[in-house]
């Protein structure tokens, strides 16, 4: 994902999300707006990573944790924030919430990405380093797909 954003530019600017376990990394384009943490309202039935439904800019958004969607625990910490992430268009959602452990930190990623070799989550496409952290590619277009069949 990350390649084919960068394309023919020389660097593109990233954002690290910091989850509980790992840190995500996504091109800032792929960001609609970080917002304050705010508990969603609950679905009934809804996966155990389906956080419930937040209120965005007049519209419903599902929030999802992206570690409980990998595999792994549902975290909310006290720095708790919300990332809401552009959808890929793949289905009817525009928007989605994915719930982040602090402030994202920005970051300058260009075509030479040293891929790192380690064990993969559901959900992620690659792990990349980048300074002093290892960073996990998100599969945006999956979780889209997963939570357009869970709702």
């Amino acid at each position: 994902m990350l390649d084919r954003a960068i394309g023919r530019r020389d660097s593109l600017t990233a954002l690290l999300l910091p989850l509980a376990d790992r840190n995500l990394l996504l091109p800032n384009v792929a960001v609609a707006e970080l917002i304050d943490y705010l508990p969603g309202e609950p679905v009934l039935g809804a996966p155990r990573w389906h956080l419930g439904m937040i209120e965005w800019r007049n519209l419903r958004l599902p929030l999802v944790s992206f570690e409980a969607a990998s595999g792994g625990e549902a975290v909310i910490g006290e720095r708790a924030r919300i990332v809401v992430l552009n959808a890929l268009g793949e289905t009817s959602m525009r928007f989605i919430a994915v719930l982040i452990q602090h402030v994202p930190r920005s970051c300058r990623v260009d075509s030479q990405l040293s891929y790192v070799d380690v064990p993969l989550k559901p959900l992620e496409m690659a792990a990349v380093q980048v300074g002093e952290t290892v960073a996990r590619v998100p599969d945006l277009a999956a979780l889209e797909n997963l939570l357009h069949s869970a709702l």
